[in-house]
Formats: C-alpha cells, structure tokens, sequence
C-alpha cells in the first residue's frame, strides 16, 4: 500500500510539473489563498462600517471643491467654510489611519505563511513554463523579463503535446513562468470572491480609488485670500 501511495505520488508530482498540470496547481493554489483571504477580511473588518467611513472621506474631499471654488466669487464664505473644513480634515486623517491599520489585520497572520509558500512555489517551479496566455510577454515593456519562461535549453516530453515534437522552448515562445501565472490568477479570483463575500467596496475603494482620490485632493490646494 505504502509503495503504491508513493507511486502515486509521483505521478501527481510529475503531472503538477509541466504544463497543463502546472497550470492548474497554481490556479487552485490561489484559489485557496483568495478565499483564506477574503474569510479573514470578512471576519476581521467591519467591511460596513469601511465603506460608511469612505463615504465620508469621498463627501469631504468633494466639500473641498465646492469650498475652493467660492473663492473666486464670496471670499468671506470661503475663508469660514475653509476654517470649518480644516477642522474637520484632522478628523478625517484619523479615520483613514484607523482604516489603514483594520486592513492590516488580515494581511499580518497571511504574510509570513504565505512568504514561505510562495518561496518554496517558487524554487519547485522555477522559471519553468507553466502556461501559455494570448498575449506573448516577450512584447511587453518592463514586465516581459519578471514574465517570461523557457526551459533553458533542455527537452522535455510534454512539449511533444504542444509541438508535435519534443523540443525547447525559448522566452520568445509566449510562455509565462510561476510569479506572472499566479498574479494573473489571484488578481482574477480575489476579484470574483470581493464580490461574492462583499467586500469589494472595502477592497476596491481603499486601492486604487482612495489612491487616486488622495492624489487628486494633493493637487487642490486652498488659495490664499
């Protein structure tokens, strides 16, 4: 039983290794991690009271606006409504700490665990191919070198299913290595799952919308009159 077991296992390990097989391990790898994830943030976070909180900051920094723009035309209601929105601002700045550090939970028991095993993902697959996406990464700019896979000059017998014939395969071929398939990955489930346990306001709304939204606030500056 014992050498039948082990077997087996081998033969999981070597369908896991190359392609297709590759490739499903490290979807379902970050199926696993996505959904260990979006648990602990629904557990974690107070997702409600998040997006109650990015509400506020979104109508404050919109009040901004307003307020600048009577500047030009009630300069006694500017500097009053300026005054008022200062005071508030300070308010405002601690709520998006105390945001920032309830995301934080979640990510703090995850790091270490998953440092290791995407480490140790890493060193069994190497720069290896383990998926082919329509798009070749050898046209990318920047990304194409973190992207690219070949099998370094060695032959391997699943690419005989792929080219009639066993072969090498060249970074040129279109193949993405392990860190570019499971990005790929993650950011596709961990969307779908925001969704689903409804938290994709929290996720979506403390991204890349604060960032901007706080990057647009910086560049609206009170005048001075």
């Amino acid at each position: 039983m014992l050498i039948l077991m082990l077997q087996e296992a081998d033969v999981f390990l070597e369908w896991m290794s190359y392609p297709p097989g590759s490739m499903f391990t490290i979807m379902f790898l970050a199926f696993v991690v996505s959904t260990i994830s979006s648990l602990l943030t629904k557990w974690l976070v107070d997702t409600k009271e998040v997006e109650r909180k990015q509400k506020l900051i979104k109508a404050h920094e919109e009040k901004k606006k307003k307020i600048i723009e009577l500047a030009e035309g009630d300069v006694a209601r500017y500097r009053k409504e300026r005054k008022t929105w200062e005071r508030r601002d300070a308010m405002i700045k601690k709520m998006q700490q105390g945001m920032a550090m309830s995301r934080l939970k979640p990510t703090c028991i995850t790091f270490l665990p998953m440092i290791i095993i995407f480490w140790l993902m890493r060193q069994y697959f190497l720069n290896n191919p383990v998926a082919c996406p329509p798009m070749n990464p050898y046209n990318l700019p920047l990304v194409s070198g973190m992207m690219m896979a070949s099998t370094e000059g060695q032959v391997y017998e699943w690419t005989k299913h792929v080219y009639g014939e066993a072969t090498t395969v060249s970074a040129r071929a279109g193949w993405i290595n392990f860190t570019a398939w499971y990005f790929i990955c993650s950011l596709g489930i961990s969307t779908l799952f925001q969704r689903i346990f409804k938290i994709q306001s929290q996720a979506t709304g403390g991204g890349m919308e604060q960032m901007f939204s706080g990057q647009k606030a910086k560049s609206m500056e009170f005048p001075n009159v």
